[in-house]
């Protein structure tokens, strides 16, 4: 696609990828929502995927998403931006103010946190379950033999600003399953939002459910 930046000629392939695999499944295109990961990569790259029109953009660190996104948000008021990464307790408060969805719900301490940010900045931002699907050790989420009892204490606190589940399957593990599960748990709390699928494994993550993919390598090149 001559003319277009890198950044642009990835986004218009993954987003090809992604109707594609909606349409294999039986699914609109349209309710497939691209998360753009843009950690590690420069305000200028950010800048190159809003002019090819992407809007929603996923960061892993609080402070990385605070030294670029402020600006581009004043700029760009149509930019949605997602803490997909984990949050401390201590950062809850910047948090809700900067983002528009938080991910990686993943604990009382943290719900608390949350809250008490909320009620003070006077609105909630859209939050996410991380639940640990493959109950890896060393992975943030609830565990998914807790799954059900979180899910509902958190629907009575946050009432609709819960929105659904995340999760990040075993590495080296065929996803499928792991997805599945996710979505029978979105479906049967009635969570309309399952944000799983990276660039790897994205179009399997369609296939099996997911309303958000997040995907970082694939449209802004490697880190």
């Amino acid at each position: 696609m001559p003319g277009l930046s890198p950044i642009a000629q990835n986004l218009a392939s993954i987003l090809a990828r992604i109707a594609a695999a909606a349409q294999n499944a039986g699914r609109k295109p349209e309710d497939i929502t691209l998360v753009a990961v843009s950690k590690t990569h420069p305000p200028e790259a950010i800048a190159q995927a809003l002019a090819a029109g992407q809007f929603t953009f996923g960061e892993n660190r609080l402070q990385e998403a605070q030294a670029k996104f402020p600006d581009l948000l004043a700029r760009h008021p149509k930019t949605r931006l997602h803490l997909i990464g984990a949050l401390q307790t201590n950062k809850a408060k910047d948090a809700v103010k900067l983002c528009h969805m938080i991910e990686s719900l993943d604990r009382p301490k943290l719900a608390d946190a949350i809250t008490t940010a909320a009620a003070a900045h006077g609105a909630c931002p859209d939050l996410l379950i991380q639940i640990n699907i493959g109950d890896e050790p060393q992975k943030s989420g609830i565990p998914t033999a807790d799954a059900e009892t979180f899910i509902r204490f958190m629907r009575t606190r946050f009432g609709p600003s819960l929105r659904g589940l995340m999760c990040i399957p075993p590495a080296g593990a065929d996803p499928t399953p792991f997805f599945r599960h996710l979505t029978a748990l979105a479906d049967t709390h009635n969570l309309p939002i399952r944000s799983m699928g990276m660039s790897a494994d994205f179009e399997t993550a369609i296939h099996c459910g997911a309303t958000h993919v997040r995907i970082g390598t694939a449209l802004f090149g490697a880190r």
